[in-house]
């Protein structure tokens, strides 16, 4: 017979194992219990993790979230900008899914500080009449899966680094929908 605690130990862990983690090292980030350089280095270690046995010390000093405890934020969000100007930058906690909706207005989303909860996120980028601004980490994957009708979509794909995918989803019509990595004239500074 093998000891259960050992099977744990060996056992392959799954990128959900992984994502597991990483919520709890962002409740820690943003709850002050951790420095962004030990977020970063705990992160790291998480997603290079090959077994669950790996996983256990990374959070070993943090308390766990439940599932159904974990902030609805996390898995999910909106951003609306009506007829008005929205800027979200700095360092805030993203979502898995962030819905973005400009109608007759500017919505700028600077992800380059934001606090990733996964590997892995999707932005919905539906702009009428509008202009969106999506500023992503250096070292991240893009992945455009959107459309533009009557409209402008920039979307700058990648840098080969070892960053997080964000898929950018969504459509644009009479708009103008940019993902870069770079301030240029976006009144971020």
């Amino acid at each position: 017979m093998t000891d259960s605690v050992n099977d744990g130990a060996v056992m392959r862990a799954s990128d959900a194992d992984r994502d597991r983690v990483a919520a709890v090292l962002g409740e820690a980030l943003a709850t002050g219990r951790l420095t962004s350089v030990e977020h970063a280095d705990r992160l790291e270690a998480a997603y290079t993790a090959k077994t669950v046995g790996e996983l256990v010390p990374i959070t070993h000093d943090l308390p766990d979230i439940a599932a159904d405890a974990r902030p609805a934020l996390v898995e999910q969000q909106t951003v609306n900008a009506v007829f008005s100007k929205v800027i979200r930058k700095g360092r805030w906690v993203a979502s898995r899914h962030t819905r973005l909706n400009a109608t007759f207005g500017a919505l700028i989303m600077d992800l380059s500080d934001a606090i990733l909860p996964g590997r892995e996120i999707t932005i919905e980028a539906d702009a009428r009449f509008s202009k969106m601004i999506i500023r992503v980490p250096e070292n991240a994957h893009v992945i455009d899966e959107g459309a533009s009708m009557f409209g402008k979509r920039n979307v700058s794909g990648g840098s080969g680094g070892d960053g997080p995918l964000i898929r950018v989803t969504g459509r644009s019509m009479f708009a103008k929908v940019i993902v870069a990595r770079g301030v240029t004239d976006w009144n971020l500074a």
